[in-house]
């Protein structure tokens, strides 16, 4: 059986009337005026279909917030599909609507729709059965492979989810393409055995599209492609305009509010960036507690999200005009490039250091490695790891490191 831990995502794609493309598009007209440049890459940006998604442990409210912004943007004009990857009835029942495998519309510019993998499975494998029909590679094997009796394995909910998300977006290919050349997969098997797969997975991608991804190419050029595919889709979440990623936690909750910060760390390791952080207001917090929680996360910019007093149906009109609502909408409305850019890597000359943003963990939980002759750094925190490239004056082999205000400051000489 599948596993169903997945944070509910966004999709989120302007329309010609949409109130918040024409504030983008006013913030933009102004900064041509000034002088700014960038304006065309600014407009362009704002057109793009972006994914926003919430972190935080069980039951911090990432559902509850999903629904929220996900209602916020469609009455702004914005055309919103909710997406959701587990069993949870909430989203049901704050959107009044039954969420199936299909898009199903849930009112004016907002659907929503749940992802299963035992039934996304489904639909591959039967255009790998068409595919192999055509190219007959397996001998008739995959036909008689019965889809409604195969298993889920770790890490295939992750990896259908990224499937789906390209169906919806298209991320892969939406991104320029880079010509960067990489070392490429060089052993036996991958030679033999990698360009045929290859070509069966393109054939089977060609069945219901008429884009080719390989193209008849061939060995070395079939995993060039595959990489720079793989490349594309990873620099996606690198983008603010691409991808929105807020934290969501219950302030008056050490846990909750603990596990967000552990949340932000693994989103930095991972190459992405933390948009906002989203607090339930409680009627328990004060104004000091609140002003403390907003301490804890700065810079990254924080709003509360107003605790509903459900009922059946929610208002959502009476439940977005909540004054406690307002810094909530302005966040989940601000461009990326007004939103907080705060680096997680600044190197020091002077000093010879280079020092990582590590929220949520501390030194003990951190690893350094070094290869290439002290020209990078290797991190590993949590589940993730990312080459720092080291510029010339600072290369050389670790002399010490020290935790400082959330950060880690390594020193090479």
């Amino acid at each position: 059986m599948a596993s169903c831990l997945f944070s509910p995502i966004i999709v989120v794609h302007p329309t010609s009337h949409s109130t918040l493309r024409r504030r983008a598009f006013a913030m933009a007209d102004l900064s041509a005026e000034n002088g700014s440049s960038g304006s065309n890459d600014s407009n362009s940006s704002h057109q793009s279909t972006k994914l926003v998604t919430f972190l935080g442990k069980g039951g911090s409210g990432k559902t509850t917030s999903a629904v929220f912004a996900a209602q916020h943007y469609a009455l702004a004009g914005l055309s919103t599909c909710l997406v959701i990857h587990n069993q949870d009835p909430t989203a049901d029942y704050l959107l009044n609507c039954k969420i199936g495998t299909s898009p199903v519309t849930c009112n004016k510019n907002l659907s929503a729709v749940r992802l299963e993998t035992t039934k996304m499975l489904l639909e591959p494998l039967n255009r790998l059965k068409q595919a192999d029909a055509h190219l007959n590679m397996t001998q008739g094997v995959l036909e008689g492979i019965v889809g409604e009796e195969l298993g889920m394995l770790p890490g295939m909910d992750s990896i259908f989810s990224a499937f789906a998300l390209e169906r919806l977006v298209g991320f892969l290919s939406n991104v320029a393409q880079r010509n960067n050349k990489k070392d490429k997969f060089d052993t036996d098997l991958g030679r033999v055995a990698g360009p045929s797969l290859m070509r069966l997975v393109d054939e089977t991608m060609s069945i219901t599209s008429s884009r080719s991804y390989l193209n008849g190419k061939m060995s070395a050029e079939v995993w060039e492609t595959l990489e720079q595919m793989l490349e594309r889709g990873s620099s996606a979440f690198s983008e603010p305009h691409k991808f929105g990623c807020f934290l969501m936690m219950h302030p008056d909750s050490q846990i909750s509010v603990n596990s967000a910060l552990r949340y932000w760390g693994c989103t930095i390791q991972a190459g992405a960036q933390v948009s906002g952080a989203f607090g339930i207001a409680s009627p328990h917090l004060n104004v000091e507690s609140m002003e403390t929680v907003k301490k804890t996360f700065s810079p990254v910019p924080f709003a509360f999200i107003p605790q509903f007093q459900f009922s059946f149906p929610l208002d959502w009109n009476q439940i977005l005009l909540n004054t406690v609502s307002e810094d909530a909408k302005n966040l989940l409305s601000v461009p990326a490039s007004h939103s907080s850019n705060m680096s997680s890597v600044k190197f020091d000359s002077a000093k010879k250091s280079v020092t990582l943003l590590m929220p949520g963990f501390d030194k003990s939980e951190i690893k350094l490695y070094q290869y290439r002759g002290g020209s990078e750094l290797l991190v590993e925190a949590g589940d993730q790891r990312r080459v720092i490239l080291l510029p010339p004056e600072i290369q050389g082999k670790v002399g010490g490191a020290k935790f400082l205000n959330r950060s880690l400051v390594i020193t090479m000489r």
